[in-house]
């Protein structure tokens, strides 16, 4: 689909998570000559300039976690409670990473009590059914893939420089048999072991995918509970409270109270402010990059 308004919406904290294991590994961090860890912040800019410089966008739009409190943790308290705190050298590169991008001209956006992912859904959800619109998401979650549709693509970072798969609904249902709606359903079934909530205790992906692809949807399932076979269902039946809140966390929000239209997002890298901000983090080769 050929358009004149593609939107790249990147999913901040997925793309910068990466850039501070894919640098530190190896027990060196990028600092500063005062001290303050920037290899997070110098790996974010660069995974951003290299999905910029393969899909083209016309606009550009970072959005962020903006704490670890969100409405679902208030749902489910043990909501990613197995997540131990972020690393030391990471957390002052949390405020620092925005300001750069504010200094390229990138809207940042976030609201207290969601996550970035609801951000995202809304603003993509928005953006995709403008006329001659396509957005595509940057991230490394596949949770992402619920909001797929014709106009808006998911953008998957796999390992490696340069290496994304690009989920369209027709890629999706080919790779994994499912409809984007259905990527929720999955997640009610059998849970999500990083995001700590259990879905139905005993069904893993195979099960979730049978039960899918025989029945459609989780209503289509309890529709039919006495056609499965006993273990399955009395499964089921254990755990419908927490199938239907582990299919509720699952879903991303479509209807979040943020803003940002097409006149708020137009990608002009500004260069000067850019620069001020690279020298200032020593940024040496990214001052190049930016000149060329």
């Amino acid at each position: 689909m050929q358009t004149s308004n593609k939107v790249l919406m990147v999913d901040g904290m997925a793309v910068l998570f990466r850039a501070f294991y894919a640098t530190s590994y190896t027990g060196y961090i990028r600092k500063t000559s005062a001290g303050l860890p920037t290899n997070a912040v110098y790996g974010f800019i660069q995974y951003l300039f290299d999905a910029i410089d393969t899909f083209k966008p016309t606009h550009v739009v970072c959005c962020w976690d903006m704490g670890s409190k969100t409405f679902r943790t208030e749902q489910y308290p043990e909501y990613k409670g197995n997540r131990g705190e972020p690393p030391e050298e990471l957390i002052p590169q949390f405020d620092l990473v925005k300001e750069v991008v504010a200094e390229m001209g990138i809207p940042n956006i976030g609201l207290v009590g969601y996550e970035a992912d609801d951000c995202i859904g809304t603003l993509a959800t928005r953006l995709g059914v403008e006329p001659d619109v396509e957005v595509l998401i940057l991230t490394g979650d596949h949770d992402m893939l619920q909001l797929v549709t014709e106009s808006v693509k998911v953008v998957i970072m796999k390992k490696g420089k340069l290496n994304y798969a690009v989920y369209d609904p027709a890629l999706l249902l080919e790779e994994r048999q499912i409809t984007p709606l259905q990527v929720i359903d999955m997640k009610g079934f059998m849970g999500d072991t990083s995001d700590n909530y259990p879905g139905v205790k005993g069904i893993g992906e195979k099960s979730a995918l049978k039960l899918l692809l025989e029945y459609e949807s989780i209503e289509g399932v309890l529709n039919n509970l006495e056609k499965l076979p006993k273990g399955i269902r009395s499964k089921i039946e254990t755990d419908i409270d927490m199938l239907h809140l582990s299919r509720e966390l699952a879903t991303i929000r479509l209807d979040v109270p943020v803003a940002c239209g097409l006149e708020d997002c137009m990608w002009d890298l500004q260069v000067e402010s850019a620069t001020r901000k690279f020298e200032e983090l020593e940024f040496g080769s990214l001052v190049k990059l930016l000149q060329s």
